[in-house]
């Protein structure tokens, strides 16, 4: 072998290996390296430690993971140390790590009864064997789920929106209720999203988020984030999301970041669309009911009022005349929205939560939430708005005709 050989895989710190620029990028980079290299042992320790500041190994954090945290801390007012946030490998992460920051074998947990599918599996089946006793209410009533709060509860669950049925938490008597029992209080924010309703302003003492939704907007991310207002609490949580392996990938931290940067532009068009949609699917003949917080005869309309400032959100959910079979024929007549389980999307999404994400509970279960079969969720995108009228009348229209 030649002398003067160079190895295409040598990694040293030659002045050749990264351009040298008096620029600086407009974009994130995407830093994908799974490691990073310290000067000498002293240095290591001075990262563990928190004398110095760095990177050691990506499932401890990396550069995009960090971006992102910041800005979701910003959004959600946790910035500033105090409060700062954790990005998991999907919203369903970011749930369990709160579980496991907070609750051991003996303890109690209070939840929303109305809580999107997994989250509810989560509750029933997986935290019980782990020795924790769950209690599911109603949080429309705030006096009924104060009622449930014992003293060994340690923690309380909440969507301040409903998935899939978009009833409104009764926060503030909920929010008195946990204060006054010492009981912290977990904000699944994922419908509402920082631009409706910021739990840390009211007094939440954790916020959740499924990232992949509404902040990423593309269906093209999956992601989570938790935040705790107290800073011993988010070191507890970073803790479980690197121990337990749900870190994120930078690429995803990367992809959902750049979602960001139109995140109030997509949100508020989906918004003003959903608002237009719901009147519209209200008259149609075929729709038993539709549900949206900004419509006077949704059963919570007052309260969301004034939790949400008088927006609606994002999400409209309606009911069908019929079952299976009328479900199916007007999916299969939407032929241009898909029918997909997810939501937060910049295209509006079809979803049929007894066959998706509500699938585990039992037919009983679905029923007593107001889940039936001919039950649909919207999740409204930015499209023109004729466009979404003329092709659910078409749909809701052929579905009435089996």
């Amino acid at each position: 072998m030649s002398k003067d050989h160079r190895s295409v895989v040598r990694r040293g710190s030659g002045s050749g290996r990264l351009p040298k620029t008096g620029s600086r990028p407009v974009v994130t980079p995407i830093w994908p390296s799974v490691v990073y290299a310290s000067a000498d042992a002293d240095a290591l320790d001075a990262q563990y430690e928190g004398r110095a500041e760095g990177y050691t190994y990506g499932r401890e954090g990396h550069p995009n993971w960090t971006v992102l945290a910041e800005k979701l801390d910003w959004m959600e007012g946790a910035e500033g140390g105090a409060g700062a946030g954790v990005v998991t490998a999907s919203g369903m992460a970011a749930v369990a790590a709160v579980c496991q920051a907070v609750l051991r074998e003996g303890d109690h947990l209070v939840a929303g009864n109305q809580l999107y599918g997994r989250t509810l599996r989560l509750l029933r089946d997986e935290l019980p064997r782990m020795g924790i006793e769950v209690t599911l209410a109603d949080p429309t009533d705030g006096k009924a789920f104060a009622a449930a709060i014992r003293p060994e509860t340690r923690l309380a669950l909440v969507e301040v929106v409903s998935n899939p049925t978009l009833r409104v938490a009764d926060m503030e008597v909920i929010g008195a209720a946990c204060r006054a029992a010492g009981v912290p209080l977990a904000v699944d924010n994922t419908f509402t999203t920082p631009r409706l309703y910021q739990p840390f302003r009211h007094g939440a003492d954790f916020v959740i988020h499924s990232v992949t939704k509404m902040l990423g907007g593309h269906s093209d991310v999956t992601l989570g984030y938790a935040a705790a207002c107290d800073p011993e609490i988010a070191g507890r949580l970073y803790d479980v999301v690197v121990t337990w392996g749900m870190t994120p990938s930078p690429f995803d931290c990367w992809l959902a970041e750049r979602g960001l940067n139109s995140f109030d532009l997509r949100f508020d068009r989906a918004q003003a669309n959903a608002a237009v949609l719901a009147d519209h699917l209200a008259g149609q003949p075929g729709v038993e009911a539709v549900l949206y917080p900004g419509r006077p005869d949704h059963p919570d309309h007052n309260r969301a009022a004034g939790l949400l400032g008088g927006q609606g959100g994002t999400m409209v959910s309606f009911r069908l005349a019929g079952g299976r079979a009328t479900v199916n024929r007007f999916l299969r007549a939407a032929e241009h929205i898909p029918f997909a389980p997810t939501l937060g999307d910049v295209a509006t999404t079809l979803s049929h939560p007894a066959s998706s994400s509500h699938r585990g509970l039992t037919e009983e279960g679905r029923t007593a939430l107001g889940i039936t079969e001919g039950f649909i969720r919207v999740s409204v995108g930015i499209e023109e708005i004729g466009m979404l009228k003329d092709e659910l009348a078409a749909a809701i229209a052929a579905s009435q005709q089996g």
